[in-house]
């Protein structure tokens, strides 16, 4: 009896292959994906064209660098709007499954590591490190405030003991009032500033692989989340 097959990893994927991914996952919640991706490549090409159209110079080469300029800008446009669109249907999809978060951070660029559930109760509380240019960021999510505050302060406390002097900041998201909604997540991440330098960040994850290795094998908990975040990252670099 054969076996199921499973979805390639979005790293093995071509980026061919990843924009099929994404466009499929994406076109799930946004069923007017199409229409809209259709729509910005003809005005787009259509302001491309005009615009070299209308400079001084006549003749083949001018009807060329038209069209060649209008399809740059129409393909431009309609990444662009693909990208945008493609993210808020992931964002839908994602919101309030159990590590929604974590999946949400793999849109973070280079520079930027992110370990999923360091830490984590029996009622699928769980916490996300990533480690960038603000220091270390302990992301939590889960259903109950009280619970994850003491989670979080227990992580804290386990990274304080290993890189005591590398800042550490909390960040809960979440819908409530004082979290970081999904949506908001990866951009309130990366605007917490620059504490400390490649050097140090070098530093600071060799530091975390001691506390890592003692650690048990921690399954990220399980719930329905798009499986081309990862390539959904590198297809919208262009926004």
């Amino acid at each position: 009896m054969s076996t199921p097959s499973t979805p390639a990893a979005p790293e093995k994927l071509s980026r061919r292959k990843q924009f099929a991914q994404t466009y499929r996952m994406a076109h799930k919640t946004d069923r007017a994906l199409p229409w809209w991706i259709l729509g910005t490549f003809v005005v787009g090409a259509a302001v491309g064209f005009t615009i070299l159209w209308l400079l001084p110079g006549s003749g083949a080469l001018s009807l060329v660098l038209s069209i060649v300029s209008a399809l740059l800008l129409g393909l431009l446009g309609a990444l662009i709007v693909f990208g945008r669109r493609a993210q808020r249907a992931a964002y839908s999809q994602m919101e309030g499954q159990p590590g929604a978060a974590a999946a949400a951070l793999q849109m973070l660029r280079r520079g930027w590591k992110v370990d999923p559930v360091v830490g984590f109760t029996k009622q699928q509380d769980v916490v996300h490190r990533v480690v960038g240019p603000p220091g270390i960021i302990l992301v939590g999510e889960g259903n109950s405030p009280s619970r994850l505050k003491n989670l979080m302060l227990t992580e804290r406390r386990k990274h304080e003991r290993v890189v005591a002097d590398a800042p550490i900041h909390e960040v809960v998201c979440g819908n409530g009032e004082g979290q970081v909604p999904l949506t908001k997540l990866v951009r309130h991440v990366t605007k917490l500033g620059k504490g400390v330098k490649p050097a140090e960040m070098t530093d600071i994850l060799n530091r975390l692989k001691a506390l890592d290795a003692n650690r048990s094998n921690i399954p990220l908990p399980k719930g329905p989340m798009p499986t081309s975040m990862k390539g959904m990252r590198g297809n919208m670099r262009g926004r």
